[in-house]
Order: C-alpha cells, then sequence, then structure tokens
C-alpha cells in the first residue's frame, strides 16, 4: 500500500474517531445537563449528523428522567395529593335555600375538595311525611332537605374559579338519637331515596363534574344500646340499592371491649352494610384507640379492611380541641402500633370539622 493511501486511510479512520468519541462526550454532557463540546475541524462534514443525534439523545433522556420521576413517585406517594385544609360541616338550623347557597358559595371560596356533611339531626315524623327535628328545634320534612342540599351544590359549583376540577362528596346527614319515626326501616329507605333524588337534581343542573350526593349517619351506640333502631335504618338504606355511600360520622363509646355494641354490630355500621364508610370522630388518642381496634378485628375476624373516608374533628375557638390533621394522624399511629407488623388500614389525608 503506498504511503498516500496509508495517510488517506488513517485519516478516515481518525476523522471517525473523533466523531464517535464527540457523540459519546455530548452525549455523556447532555445527560449530566454539561455544555457544548467542540468537534475538531475534520469532523465538520458529519456535524449535521452529530447535531440530530445529540438532540434525540436529549429528548430520550428527558423522557426517562420523567419516567423516572413519576416511578419514584408512585412508589412513595401512591395517592393523588389532597389538600390539606379541613371542609367544614354543619349541623343546620334551618333549610333556607338563600342560607345554603351562602354556604356552598363559602366552601367553594376555601378551596374545600372532599366530604361536606350537613347534619339536619335526628330522625323524625310530623303526621305526614318523614324528616328531621332541625338543630333549631323545628321540623324539617325530607324534600325540603333535599331542596336545601341542591342549593348548597349550586352555590358550590357556581362559585368555583372557572376552569376549577374541586369536587366535593355532599353528604345529607342525620343520627341514631332516638328517632321518632313510625318505621326506622322505612326512614332509612326514605334517606335512601332523598339520597338519588339531590343526585338526579345536581344532574339536572350540570353540576355532576363538582358534586357528587352521599349520606351520613352520626352513630353512637350510647344513644341505642339495643342497636335494632340503628340496625333498621342501615337496612332500609341498603335494601334501596341506593349505590351511594352512607358515612358513619360517629363514635364507639368504649370500644369492642368493654363498650355498649359488640365487634359485630359495631363492624356492621362502618363496612359490614356494603355502603358504610367510617369517618370517625377523633376528639382525642383514646378514640383513635378504639377505632384501630375495630379496625383490626375487621381484617382479621371479617377479612374485610375498614375502608376510612377521613376523619372528623369538632374543634372551635371555644373548645381548642384536636386539629384535623391532628387527628388523622393520631389515628393511622393507633392502626400501626396495633397491627403489630401487619399492613394496617389506610386512612387518606381527608378531613372534616363540624361546627
Amino acid at each position: 500500500m503506498s504511503l498516500e493511501n496509508c495517510r488517506k486511510l488513517l485519516y478516515k479512520v481518525s476523522a471517525a474517531l473523533v466523531v464517535a468519541i464527540a457523540i459519546l462526550v455530548s452525549a455523556a454532557f447532555g445527560a449530566f445537563g454539561g455544555g457544548v463540546v467542540p468537534v475538531p475541524a475534520a469532523s465538520q462534514p458529519f456535524l449535521p449528523q452529530l447535531g440530530s443525534f445529540v438532540r434525540v439523545v436529549d429528548t430520550v433522556h428527558a423522557h426517562a428522567v420523567r419516567a423516572h420521576v413519576r416511578a419514584v413517585r408512585r412508589r412513595h406517594d401512591p395517592k393523588p395529593r389532597t389538600k390539606p385544609r379541613a371542609t367544614i360541616s354543619i349541623y343546620e338550623r334551618t333549610t333556607e335555600q338563600s342560607v345554603f347557597r351562602r354556604q356552598g358559595c363559602e366552601a367553594a371560596g376555601r378551596g374545600a375538595t372532599g366530604v361536606v356533611i350537613l347534619d339536619f339531626g335526628k330522625p323524625s315524623y310530623d303526621g305526614h311525611t318523614y324528616g328531621t327535628i332541625l338543630f333549631s328545634g323545628a321540623f324539617a320534612g325530607n324534600r325540603k332537605i333535599t331542596g336545601a342540599m341542591t342549593g348548597y351544590a349550586v352555590g358550590y359549583a357556581h362559585c368555583l374559579p372557572r376552569g376549577s376540577g374541586d369536587r366535593i362528596a355532599l353528604a345529607r346527614g342525620t343520627s341514631n338519637y332516638h328517632p321518632s319515626v313510625p318505621s326506622v326501616y322505612h326512614a332509612g329507605r326514605k334517606w335512601a331515596r332523598e339520597t338519588m333524588a339531590l343526585q338526579r337534581a345536581i344532574r339536572a343542573r350540570h353540576l355532576e363534574g363538582h358534586v357528587v350526593s352521599a349520606a351520613a349517619d352520626d352513630v353512637e351506640p350510647a344513644w341505642d344500646p339495643s342497636f335494632w333502631r340503628t340496625r333498621e335504618f342501615y337496612r332500609g338504606y341498603a335494601d334501596s340499592r341506593v349505590g351511594h355511600s352512607l358515612y358513619n360520622y360517629g363514635s364507639l363509646d368504649g370500644g369492642i371491649v368493654s363498650g355498649v355494641w359488640t365487634a359485630q354490630q359495631a363492624f356492621y355500621v362502618t363496612g359490614g352494610m356494603r355502603y358504610a364508610r367510617p369517618i370517625p370522630e377523633i376528639y382525642n388518642r383514646a378514640m383513635a384507640r378504639e377505632w384501630a381496634a375495630l379496625a383490626q378485628v375487621a381484617r382479621r375476624r371479617y377479612h374485610r379492611p375498614l375502608r376510612f373516608a377521613g376523619v372528623m374533628t369538632e374543634r372551635s375557638p371555644h373548645n381548642h380541641g384536636v386539629k384535623p390533621r391532628d387527628a388523622q394522624q393520631m389515628l393511622v399511629r393507633e392502626l400501626a402500633v396495633q397491627g403489630r407488623g401487619d399492613a394496617p388500614a389506610s386512612v387518606p389525608a381527608a378531613y372534616t370539622n363540624i361546627r
């Protein structure tokens, strides 16, 4: 081979080697956010191809980084993050729609998302229709209550910022406190039917993107030691096949060992009935321990975890009660302690404070 041919071959090999090195170095610098690597003049004919290749490498790397970040977040934060501010649930004294539209608008202004319970008092009957005794002492029929809640839904949706994705579960609340009705079973059925009626009203006004209908019951064992009234209300609700959650935002009154009800009875109104979901009152650490103990019984005896929907507090400027976030953490810690290494029931970072 002539000397000239050897020189040409050496030049070509050298140029190819320079391009290869430039590509590798550029890719490496792109991967770590580095700057531009100067390319020798001998490789200038290859620059267009080199630039395209580096851009492809950078794009692939960026996608890979984003995919890695998403995977890490899914592992360590598997559920969407919720706003830390508690929703405000209310003990209602009226069914005046203007009052409820204002309540809903104020909730939207606070950025409320999650469960909102409007407590209308204990079940009652006025001789013609089923309803409740409000906290003002007045009777309110079921349809009046549904109309009031529709006003809340309208106020909430209309006061949200344009394009907002905020959403609430608006729950009609009652209690198991000495129901004065001809049939507690029928009271439960009618409560379910009005829950569906509210959902129809929400749909008719095109509010379903922001509000969903639900029901709720402040269940306190001490108010019904025999349990049968509470059971009949829940049975009536379930038999309506309503498809909407019935949130139990009550207590356990001493727990399931020395308390008023048996574990089976307490489990029925917190998860045994298919629509039941607990939003337990957590006003102190003892209440957190009671609910954690019931969660362990549900998992070990009935092989069904309690599906907590959050926690309820009753903090006000006057009573200085437990803060909503602290109440949720109390329950989370007690579930972990009593789980003894088993996977505890999860408690979402969702809170409501009733006043």
